[in-house]
């Protein structure tokens, strides 16, 4: 069986970088890898870290409009200007130098995950720098400038994969990589996320399931504001894994965005730290039992910089590695002073919120009384009998 993973990292990383001040900040990617390298995971003799170029226009272009990579070429060399049409220089999205290059360095290494896993050279592949989900074929979106997801799942259909699934459990519907792949059936797109009509990009309801040559093939689950750890587990193992079995996919890539949490400062969902490791962990399983163990893993969003970034993400790459970190351990002591010097915050002693999170299978029964349940109750309906499933039972 292969074995060992890839992970993505380079400080070059830091300079995909909005600015002072932006939720975006890079010192989130430098402090999960001071983290990671501090628990021992990154000098594993199975654990390969390797930084990327810039990925080519060519490579860009399979999925990005080639007038948009030009607008972000040109905003890149003179940030000053603005394009507003293409998404670029907003408050979302504001223009830095290098813009284009940091970008697309991310491609790049998201690119060569999947390049290594189809490979077999890896077992999984982790780039905690991208998950840049919301970026459109033509426009920056929501912190996202080029689409890494996107551009390594079409790299994979181009090298012949038959079916590709995408998990994505950010707290913001991924609707740049739906938008791309909406009317593909060889994709298999899936977001659980806070409810659109609640929070940005206000998009993702259980009735948006593809276009007309690929119903169902875009699953979204819209949840309320407030759900905690165990509704949240439940509504992942009630949609994601019934789906991705019936679609036995060759690659499983997922989106692990920590902006569920309960302290991001940008969301309304209160999941731990604890959950979202078990949310990994029951990716890297299915990754294992459907597709053979290729697995192409990201990151995503995430705005509580210390608290949970870091942990989250170091679990993710953990787990990845076979490695897997027990919640109850320290956070190492040099990671702590690191924090203290150069932010003046108290770090989160343990990998571990101090929860213990237990969630009711789906198959003990749909409770029409429960919100969280009515959610992942219109989905199934949308959607399961397009792929020879009963809403109900499966």
């Amino acid at each position: 069986m292969v074995s060992g993973i890839r992970v993505v990292w380079d400080p070059e990383f830091t300079r995909y970088d909005f600015g002072r001040g932006h939720p975006m900040a890079p010192v989130r990617l430098d402090l999960t890898a001071r983290l990671a390298d501090s628990l021992g995971l990154l000098s594993r003799p199975d654990v390969l870290v390797a930084g990327a170029k810039p990925a080519s226009d060519d490579l860009l272009t399979t999925v990005h409009d080639a007038e948009y990579v030009a607008a972000v070429r040109r905003i890149s060399a003179d940030p000053l200007q603005t394009d507003i049409d293409h998404g670029l220089g907003t408050e979302d999205d504001p223009a830095f130098a290098g813009m284009h290059e940091a970008s697309a360095r991310i491609v790049q290494g998201t690119v060569e995950c999947a390049q290594q896993v189809l490979t077999g050279e890896v077992a999984h592949g982790v780039n905690f720098c991208g998950g840049l989900h919301h970026a459109m074929r033509d426009r920056a979106s929501g912190f996202c400038v080029y689409n890494d997801v996107a551009v390594a799942i079409q790299w994979l259909l181009d090298q012949g994969v038959e079916r590709v699934a995408y998990v994505d459990v950010d707290v913001h519907h991924g609707d740049g990589t739906e938008s791309i792949f909406w009317n593909d059936p060889r994709v298999l797109t899936i977001s659980l996320h806070e409810s659109g009509r609640m929070l940005f990009p206000g998009t993702g309801f259980p009735t948006d399931s593809g276009g007309p040559d690929a119903d169902g093939s875009a699953v979204n689950v819209a949840l309320p504001p407030g759900t905690g750890d165990a509704a949240w587990l439940r509504a992942i193992h009630a949609i994601v894994h019934p789906l991705v079995r019936v679609f036995s996919p060759t690659v499983l890539v997922t989106q692990h965005g920590c902006d569920t949490h309960f302290l991001d400062p940008l969301a309304h969902l209160a999941v731990s730290v604890d959950a979202q490791r078990m949310a990994a962990q029951s990716m890297h399983e299915l990754a294992h039992e459907v597709c053979g163990g290729r697995w192409v893993a990201t990151g995503g969003g995430g705005y509580e910089i210390v608290d949970v970034v870091p942990r989250a993400w170091t679990h993710l790459l953990a787990i990845a590695a076979h490695a897997p970190v027990p919640p109850e351990t320290d956070v190492p002591a040099s990671w702590v002073q690191h924090v203290r010097t150069l932010l003046g915050r108290q770090a989160p002693p343990r990998m571990t919120d101090g929860r213990d999170p237990w969630w009711r299978s789906w198959e003990v029964g749909y409770d029409p009384d429960d919100v969280v349940d009515r959610a992942v109750m219109a989905t199934r309906r949308a959607v399961f009998p397009l792929h020879g499933l009963d809403p109900w039972f499966d």
